[in-house]
C-alpha cells in the first residue's frame, strides 16, 4: 500500500517564491485587469502577446522547469505552481499551462539533442509550444490514437480538443514513429466553442504537415505521461487561486453590501457559508502545495499526492467561483463582472487533466483500497 511520507513535507512558500508572486501579481495587476481581460474576450482572441513576452521572457517563468544547463532558471515545480496560483487569481489568458508546463516536461523527457533547440526557445519565451493532445486526458488515462506518419516524418491525422492552439508557435505531435515537433502554420486549425474563454480549444487537421523528429514511441509515450502528471499536479494550484480570489472578492463584496441597513456579510447564515469556503480554501492550498512539492522533491508519492490534489481542489475552486456569482446576487449574473469568467474557468478546470471522478479512482488504486 502506498502511504503518504511521515515527515519532509513542505508546505510553507519560501522567500525566493513570495518575491515570484509579488512580480507576477504586480505585472497581472496592471495587465490583465478584469475590465481588460473581459474587453479582450470580447474580440474572441483572449491571448495577450505582450502579457505573455513580460511574463514569460522578462520575468522568465517560461523557464522554470528547464535546467539552468539547458537554458532555463533552474527552479522547479514549487515555483510554477506559484506562478500557475497568480494566473489563476487573475484567469490570465496565457498559455503558461500549456507550454511552459506541459510541453516543457514532455520535451525534459524526450532525446536532449533533438529536444534542446526547441526547449530553448520555450525557455527564454521566445516561442509557444503546445502538445497536440486533448487538455482533458489524464495521469493513467490511455492516449488517443497517434497521428499517422506517411513516411519521413509527413504527419496525416487529426488531434481534437488542443487547448491554447491558436496561440501555439510550435505544435507537439504524437504520432505512431514518435513524437515531432510541427509549426503551427503547417497545421490547419478549427476553433470550437469554448466554455473557458481565457483558454479556446481546437481541433487540429495535419494534410501532410512535416514534423521533426523528438523521441522514438516508446519515449514519446513515457514523456507525456510525466507530463500529464506534473500538469495535473500544478493546475491545482491555478483551482486554489481561482478560489482564493472568488473568496475574497465575495467578502469584500458582502462587507459593503447593505440590506435592513445592515452589511450582508453581519447576516450569520452568509458567515457559515463563507466560513465553511474558507475552510475549503485552506485544505485546497495545503493539498495544492503537497503536490507541488512532491514533484519537486520526485517523491515517490507524487502520483498519489497529485491524484488527491486534484481529487479535492477542482471542486473547491467550482465552489468558490458558484458562491462568488450567487452571493453577489443580480451584479454576478452580468456579463460586466468577472465571476462568470472565474467560474467557466473553474467548470473547464474541473475536467482538465482529469476529472475528480477519474483522480478518485487513481487514489483508490494507489491505496488499494475500493474505489468510491
Amino acid at each position: 500500500m502506498t502511504t503518504f511520507p511521515a515527515a519532509g513535507l513542505d508546505l510553507l512558500y519560501s522567500d525566493t517564491e513570495d518575491a515570484l508572486r509579488a512580480a507576477v501579481r504586480s505585472l497581472l495587476a496592471d495587465r490583465c485587469t478584469p475590465a481588460g481581460l473581459l474587453a479582450r474576450i470580447e474580440t474572441g482572441h483572449p491571448h495577450d502577446p505582450a502579457l505573455w513576452h513580460t511574463l514569460a521572457a522578462e520575468i522568465g517563468t517560461a523557464g522554470l522547469l528547464v535546467p539552468e544547463k539547458l537554458g532555463g532558471q533552474g527552479a522547479g515545480h514549487r515555483e510554477a505552481a506559484v506562478v500557475l496560483e497568480e494566473l489563476g487569481r487573475a484567469v490570465a489568458p496565457a498559455p503558461y499551462l500549456t507550454s511552459a508546463v506541459l510541453a516543457t516536461e514532455i520535451l525534459l523527457g524526450c532525446d536532449p539533442a533533438a529536444a534542446l533547440p526547441l526547449l530553448r526557445e520555450l525557455a527564454a519565451g521566445r516561442r509557444v509550444c503546445v502538445p497536440a493532445l486533448p487538455l482533458t486526458l489524464g495521469p493513467g488515462a490511455p492516449l488517443p490514437a497517434p497521428v499517422r506518419d506517411t513516411g519521413g516524418g509527413i504527419l496525416t491525422g487529426r488531434a481534437t480538443t488542443v487547448a491554447d492552439a491558436a496561440a501555439a508557435d510550435v505544435l507537439l505531435v504524437l504520432a505512431d514513429t514518435g513524437l515531432y515537433a510541427v509549426e503551427a502554420a503547417a497545421v490547419s486549425l478549427v476553433p470550437q466553442v469554448p466554455l473557458d474563454l481565457t483558454r479556446p480549444p481546437a481541433h487540429l487537421t495535419l494534410d501532410g504537415a512535416p514534423g521533426t523528429l523528438l523521441a522514438d514511441p516508446g519515449t514519446a509515450r513515457a514523456a507525456v505521461a510525466g507530463a500529464l502528471l506534473s500538469g495535473a499536479g500544478l493546475l491545482a494550484s491555478e483551482q486554489v487561486g481561482i478560489a482564493e480570489w472568488c473568496l475574497m472578492q465575495t467578502v469584500a463584496h458582502l462587507k459593503i453590501r447593505h440590506q435592513f441597513n445592515r452589511p450582508l456579510g453581519s447576516f450569520q447564515a452568509l458567515k457559515h457559508r463563507l466560513a465553511r469556503l474558507w475552510l475549503d480554501v485552506t485544505s485546497a492550498r495545503a493539498a495544492a502545495r503537497a503536490a507541488a512539492d512532491a514533484l519537486a522533491t520526485a517523491s515517490p508519492d507524487a502520483p498519489l499526492t497529485v491524484a488527491v490534489a486534484q481529487a479535492h481542489c477542482s471542486g473547491v475552486a467550482v465552489r468558490a467561483a458558484e458562491e462568488c456569482v450567487q452571493l453577489h446576487g443580480g451584479i454576478g449574473m452580468t456579463w460586466e463582472h468577472p465571476a462568470h469568467v472565474y467560474l467557466k474557468r473553474a467548470k473547464a478546470d474541473a475536467l482538465a487533466l482529469g476529472t475528480a471522478g477519474h483522480h478518485h479512482g487513481l487514489v483508490a488504486d494507489f491505496t488499494e483500497l475500493p474505489a468510491p
